[in-house]
């Protein structure tokens, strides 16, 4: 049996291109996003190119609880523990404190702040009986800088940083690891329209290369964290 491992926002991006690495080393999936079709088309092309790994998937939109209590259900359905949990799923909207609109601050701490959490708290257990497995947070350098057109996007960022440190101290004695990640500028839908050239942005392929070999560490050993930045440096 292959092992396990649960990524969250599988279909682009970083989410995407973990999926590709875990698959290439022999795991198996389990993969969420919004769009169904999209997750269609990514188990088809994954299950081409690997066809020694299995990927399952769940169409959930993670800013809704209901959705994240019905994911972390299937997780369980599989009566597989995890060894690998990646909580990827997160939003970006540009904008202010002072005069972003109404409910984003809502909007994104619970897709990048709550889903993390609740979708944690359910797989998190197995691993703690098992005494194995490691949790990845896919933070962001703006959990550590604030940017002048963050907004609540800085806010979830920076409180998804906080939990990840404090579940790291929780999950110690038990030999649950847990790492934040903290990218910069990564070539990612997000950016789509920006005026920059890819050279600028972080390659997601790269992401998933350091996260993959923060997992492959022996038991004695637990990167805490993995900060990478554009090789020329913060977008201005």
């Amino acid at each position: 049996m292959n092992p396990l491992a649960v990524i969250t926002g599988g279909t682009k991006g970083i989410g995407r291109a973990l999926i590709e690495r875990f698959m290439a080393g022999g795991y198996d999936i389990i993969t969420c996003a919004r769009n169904a079709e999209q997750l269609a088309a990514l188990q088809r092309n994954m299950q081409e190119h690997y066809p020694a790994a299995h990927l399952d998937y769940q169409a959930a939109d993670l800013s809704d609880r209901n959705a994240v209590t019905a994911f972390s259900a299937f997780v369980q359905s599989k009566q597989q523990t995890p060894e690998v949990l990646i909580n990827n799923t997160g939003v970006f909207y540009p904008g202010q404190i002072h005069n972003e609109p109404e409910g984003t601050l809502e909007k994104t701490i619970e897709t990048n702040l709550y889903s993390a959490y609740y979708i944690t708290r359910g797989i998190v257990p197995g691993m703690m009986d098992k005494r194995k497995g490691h949790i990845f947070n896919i933070c962001s350098t703006a959990s550590i800088t604030a940017y002048p057109n963050g907004g609540a996007y800085g806010i979830s960022k920076f409180a998804l940083y906080g939990m990840t440190k404090t579940l790291r101290e929780e999950m110690k004695t038990y030999q649950v690891k847990v790492t934040a990640v903290l990218p910069g500028a990564t070539l990612t839908d997000s950016w789509n329209g920006v005026d920059l050239p890819a050279e600028r942005f972080i390659d997601p392929n790269d992401v998933a290369e350091a996260v993959w070999a923060a997992s492959q560490l022996s038991y004695r050993a637990v990167v805490e964290e993995i900060l990478i930045r554009p090789q020329l440096g913060d977008l201005d």
